[in-house]
């Protein structure tokens, strides 16, 4: 697997033992994102596939993007969101987003719940397949195998298959990429298709599936309680600890074969 020479960088570490040397972490800078040139909204990401995140970051909130590129002026770390119709009035507040937590400095479960019509899928799959694809996660992902330091997610078809992965410093943020390329693969709603992740189930990555109408979203860690909620209220399959050959099943088990 090749290594993105842009999501990674060398910095000096002294180890015990071992003494001086150099590691290779994930980077991190600043999005800003644009619409019209007017920025709205400033995320903390790994570099690459900008144009997706800010895809799938404008849907989650609610927007209907049709795409983005780089602005005209091409500023470093700047992206332009393609979103017609767009009432700035709409956004009373600035968005500020970080690479651990996206829905940092809402005030309320009000500010950040957007309209997702509830998932009707009728996606039925093996358990055997959906516990291996946490691994089938893991093997693709060249950054986290060179840094240890990304979250990831994938897309996977009915048979198991990897459409798409995408690897960042933040959770909500590989989960945006991954939503704003199935934008323009022409592949919303997900309804046949699973997400998997990488790390724990938060509130926001099960509202992100909703948005993109995934009937199934596992992960190789816990669920929040506010994750289990809006799961059983939008009719997402929702597994967590997936791992070892086992899975917990928190909402809509009945898509879950034995």
């Amino acid at each position: 697997m090749t290594v993105p020479p842009y999501s990674t960088a060398r910095v000096d570490v002294v180890r015990f033992p071992g003494g001086a040397t150099e590691d290779v972490v994930a980077v991190e800078e600043p999005l800003e994102i644009r619409i019209g040139g007017t920025p709205v909204a400033v995320t903390m990401r790994t570099p690459g596939h900008d144009e997706e995140l800010a895809v799938g970051f404008a849907l989650s909130e609610g927007l209907r993007p049709v795409g983005a590129h780089l602005p005209d002026d091409l500023a470093a770390n700047t992206v332009e969101l393609d979103a017609p119709g767009f009432d700035p009035a709409r956004l009373a507040r600035s968005f500020y987003t970080t690479s651990s937590c996206g829905v940092c400095g809402k005030g309320a479960l009000e500010a950040v719940a957007v309209e997702a019509p509830r998932v009707e899928s009728d996606l039925r799959l093996p358990a055997a397949l959906l516990v291996s694809l946490p691994e089938r996660l893991r093997e693709a992902q060249p950054a986290f195998e060179a840094t240890g330091g990304l979250h990831a997610t994938g897309l996977f078809d009915g048979r198991g298959e990897l459409l798409c992965l995408r690897e960042d410093v933040g959770r909500h943020n590989a989960m945006d990429k991954v939503i704003g390329w199935a934008l323009g693969a022409g592949l919303l709603p997900l309804g046949q298709a699973v997400l998997c992740v990488s790390g724990r189930l938060s509130f926001e990555l099960v509202q992100k599936a909703a948005v993109a109408g995934c009937p199934i979203l596992v992960a190789v860690g816990a669920p929040s309680s506010l994750a289990v909620q809006l799961a059983a209220d939008r009719g997402v399959t929702l597994c967590g600890f997936v791992r070892g050959g086992r899975l917990n099943t928190y909402t809509e088990p009945w898509r879950i074969e034995s």
